[in-house]
């Protein structure tokens, strides 16, 4: 009897534990259908964790990210069991470039809540800056296994992006043979994420990164990307990446003057962008075009 009682109770924790998961996606999917004054009155309209947590998001997705870790912190005041406020706090960190503090956090939520996708997305892009380009792969890679009905749509789509940059990664670093299997994946993927939302920045970045950085041969164009890069750039005027990509397609074509602008614009954007310091610095970790 004590055994049948045990795994009732368990059931019913698991079933729970899905069902707030999936409520946190819904309130994800609904942060990316408003716009930050929408979001701004329905919390004076109604100050719950739910409409604090949704204009937490909207924050983070005008790249304002001081305010959104302000809200999330109220989030977390209201109620500390709200493991998806402290993801948001990572996620600032992880913008913020405190790399190990973020991810100290986002294993910790990982560990608390598996299914709460976000966090394995965080982590992914911190291992990518950490040019562990494996475990970035495994931790996109978990999220598309999860399925659009466990992930909210936008971060369903980072995942096949970030699988495809990191895959590219490891074409590039590795043998022929890596370079045949891992780099057959890029295209693949970013194709699936561009079907999914084909206007979402992060999704045509990739497609501009992919047409900058391929050999002609597997399907490189830098006119192509130009195109992609500037769409991306007009989507979203605050990704510093792209201006960085840009500002290397530039180089690769003659224009210094071009360069030096992009180049300039990621850095006032996000001074410590590891993309464009490592572009500066002419390292190349990441690829430079041409390179």
């Amino acid at each position: 009897m004590k055994k049948i009682v045990f795994l009732a109770l368990a059931a019913c924790f698991f079933i729970f534990s899905d069902c707030l998961a999936l409520e946190w996606k819904k309130l994800h999917e609904q942060a990316d259908k408003q716009d930050l004054v929408q979001s701004v009155a329905a919390v004076q309209n109604n100050p719950s964790v739910e409409n604090n947590y949704i204009l937490g998001l909207a924050y983070l997705n005008q790249h304002r990210d001081k305010e959104a870790e302000q809200v999330f912190r109220k989030v977390i005041e209201n109620d500390p069991s709200a493991i998806e406020a402290e993801w948001g706090i990572a996620e600032v960190l992880r913008r913020q470039h405190k790399l190990r503090q973020a991810e100290k956090m986002l294993n910790k939520i990982i560990q608390t809540q598996a299914t709460f996708y976000p966090a394995y997305i965080s982590l992914a892009y911190i291992k990518y800056i950490q040019m562990d380009f494996e475990q970035s792969v495994r931790l996109a890679l978990k999220v598309m296994q999860a399925g659009k009905g466990k992930v909210d749509l936008s971060n369903y789509v980072r995942a096949y992006c970030l699988y495809a940059g990191a895959k590219g990664m490891l074409a590039h670093y590795g043998g022929p043979f890596s370079k045949l299997v891992n780099g057959l994946a890029v295209k693949s993927n970013l194709d699936t994420a561009q079907k999914l939302q084909p206007n979402a920045a992060g999704v045509l970045f990739g497609l501009g990164s992919f047409y900058l950085l391929a050999p002609r041969i597997a399907g490189g164009n830098p006119d192509k990307s130009e195109t992609y890069l500037k769409k991306a750039i007009n989507v979203d005027p605050h990704l510093s990446d792209a201006y960085v990509r840009l500002a290397q397609l530039y180089k690769l074509k003659g224009n210094s003057a071009a360069f030096t602008w992009y180049l300039d614009k990621a850095l006032t954007l996000d001074p410590g962008n590891e993309l464009a310091l490592d572009t500066q610095s002419g390292a190349c970790k990441y690829i430079c075009a041409g390179s």
